[in-house]
């Protein structure tokens, strides 16, 4: 993996945290859910998005601010992973791999938990509310000993 430390082994389902992504990976530690803002003030768009970029990627402005998400989310599509070979998953299946859409407007790749009743409780467009998976300790490279991730997932509302 680029970026990774030598002779450190990279997990892919803990997030590497990098200076610019640290806001994000804090405020999840914390059961808070950040996505950016292009900022309207000097001609910027206004417009919400998600993954965390340093620009925006509707109108290329480069004024873009964190913002408190509400957590509430539909859910647009998903299916249901059954096998996968790449640790640590394989130990996870069967789980539920999904898009949503965010109340404040852009779609995220994520996971839905807690469907006690399996495949058959999932509906397009059902509402969710963000939950946190703790995950394991991850370095940053900087030799700080790195920070808790909590990585934002799912659940019915």
């Amino acid at each position: 993996m680029a970026g990774a430390r030598a002779g450190a082994v990279s997990r892919g389902d803990v997030p590497e945290v990098d200076a610019f992504t640290r806001p994000y990976w804090d405020a999840a530690a914390e059961g808070r859910l950040l996505l950016r803002r292009c900022r309207t003030e000097g001609g910027g768009c206004g417009v919400v998005h998600h993954y965390p970029r340093q620009f925006c990627p509707y109108c290329w402005g480069e004024d873009v601010e964190w913002i408190p998400a509400s957590g509430r989310a539909t859910l647009y599509t998903w299916s249901v992973v059954h096998r996968n070979d790449l640790p640590p998953f394989g130990g996870r299946v069967p789980y539920v791999a999904a898009v949503v859409e965010l109340a404040e407007g852009p779609r995220m790749m994520t996971e839905v938990v807690g469907c006690g009743e399996g495949e058959d409780a999932l509906r397009i467009g059902m509402p969710l509310m963000v939950a946190f998976r703790q995950m394991a300790t991850q370095g940053n490279g900087t030799g700080d000993g790195g920070c808790a991730v909590a990585v934002p997932v799912f659940r019915p509302a």
